[in-house]
């Protein structure tokens, strides 16, 4: 272990390389020579001498060519996270429709620079656009009331109050015409408190086809046949809770019709989701757990970090997990799988449902030039075991969610399920896929490589 750290070491290319190539504007070989060096392999005043030049990229090509911008940026913000390289990320990601990383981006800088009234105006922008009025007004609230910036989040916040005005009103609506459809007496008018007496958690309301309540845990619940969902209350009081559990059941019945539409089939029994703070599921599962996993499904539940803000990738996430959840009831706990096939599945429908048939753009980088070095993980690798585990978990997830792509592409969905259903029956895998694609994890392995070469 310690001489493959001194090869990659000695490989990595030292900041003047950077320097020189910013210099001769010759931004994709800069990229390249820094895509794959590890940040934490240079000194502190190293990575900001190689994050300099990887953001001059980004500003240079943010408006001619927002890809590459993309892939500087990216790599700009991994050597220090500096404002202006998470504003230029920000940018080049909202303008490449990478909507999940920019606001991630946008959030990491309004966290790390508060004074910085760019961060929660843009944020605001973006959630309106998403039409998501709640968090924009909690973004927008956040731009400093003396900066440059305030007169127009003044006015971005009059919008979304207003968007969200009429969202309460739709959702009021919407829930009164349920009761009078299944014959049952209008809600009573209620205030957002309980009375003297009351108990709040002894209130089970209907909300379309959910029933929320407090579970014996002390958990506040919503559930319908498809989910249970949990949360801790974190001194929410009625309105928030209200609108936090109208948030989730929204993506969670994105979760599902998401996964109905891409395979034709979806999990019919109930599945728990347990929504954590960052807080929260790093007392429960640990710090080292906390700082890896945007989320996991284990013991029948689908276990979330960092619920609270319920971001684009957090709803991806969402869809990752719940993926697993339907494997765990097609293929009676989908161990028999290989890994890679497990994983890849919900990885490839996370890539559906953020718009795409690919990874992001740097992700796609990153598996060219693996592919072009030999450096591309084989299946095999990836049979057994977390893939969080691998040498590289990023190109491990993206390899096995290229392959499963390419099974989608040769049959389907319907072909794949039941592959999948076989195996889970007690077939080896390597005759079912023989059987059914006539094809070995050799062969598999190098349409992967072909096609991940392909630009």
């Amino acid at each position: 272990m310690s001489l493959l750290l001194a090869l990659l070491l000695a490989a990595a290319p030292p900041p003047q390389r950077a320097q020189q190539l910013a210099k001769a504007k010759a931004w994709e070989d800069l990229y390249l020579a820094y895509s794959a060096a590890d940040p934490q392999g240079y000194p502190p005043n190293q990575r900001k001498l190689i994050a300099g030049p990887l953001l001059k990229g980004c500003e240079a090509l943010v408006k001619s060519d927002a890809v590459m911008a993309f892939s500087l940026g990216e790599r700009a913000v991994a050597f220090e996270e500096s404002a202006p390289a998470l504003r230029c990320l920000a940018r080049a990601a909202n303008t490449t429709d990478q909507r999940g990383t920019a606001e991630e981006a946008l959030r990491k800088g309004l966290e790390k620079y508060p004074s910085d009234g760019t961060f929660p105006l843009e944020l605001g922008k973006l959630l309106l656009a998403e039409k998501d009025a709640t968090g924009a007004i909690a973004a927008l609230g956040k731009v400093p009331p003396r900066s440059r910036q305030a007169a127009e989040a003044k006015k971005l916040l009059q919008k979304a109050r207003g968007l969200s005005t009429q969202e309460s009103q739709a959702r009021a609506q919407a829930e009164s015409l349920e009761r009078r459809i299944n014959g049952e007496p209008p809600t009573p008018k209620r205030s957002t408190q309980p009375t003297l007496g009351q108990d709040e958690g002894d209130t089970r309301s209907a909300s379309l086809t959910y029933e929320s309540g407090v579970g014996e845990d002390g958990m506040r619940t919503r559930s319908n046949r498809h989910f249970v969902i949990k949360y801790f209350n974190n001194h929410r009081d009625f309105g928030q809770r209200a609108e936090y559990e109208g948030r989730i059941v929204a993506a969670l019945d994105e979760a599902y019709a998401h996964t109905r539409e891409i395979l034709g089939e979806a999990r019919e029994s109930t599945v728990d989701v347990i929504l954590y703070t960052r807080e929260e599921f790093r007392t429960h599962h640990g710090a080292s757990m906390a700082r890896s996993v945007a989320g996991l499904y284990s013991d029948s539940a689908i276990r979330i970090n960092g619920a609270a803000e319920l971001t684009q990738e957090t709803k991806a996430t969402l869809v990752h997990e719940y993926v697993h959840a339907a494997v765990d009831e097609l293929c009676g706990g989908g161990h028999q799988l290989p890994t890679w096939l497990n994983e890849g599945l919900a990885e490839y429908l996370e890539w559906r449902y953020l718009g795409g048939d690919g990874p992001p753009v740097v992700i796609g980088n990153a598996l060219r030039g693996a592919a072009r070095s030999g450096r591309l993980p084989s299946l095999a690798a990836l049979s057994q075991g977390a893939l969080l585990q691998s040498s590289n978990p990023t190109l491990a997830y993206a390899t096995s969610a290229v392959a499963v792509r390419e099974l989608m592409r040769r049959g389907g969905a319907s072909r794949l399920l039941a592959l999948i259903r076989e195996v889970g029956q007690g077939t080896p895998f390597a005759q079912a896929l023989q059987a059914r694609y006539d094809m070995d994890v050799a062969k598999l392995d190098e349409e992967v490589k072909t096609a991940v070469s392909r630009r």
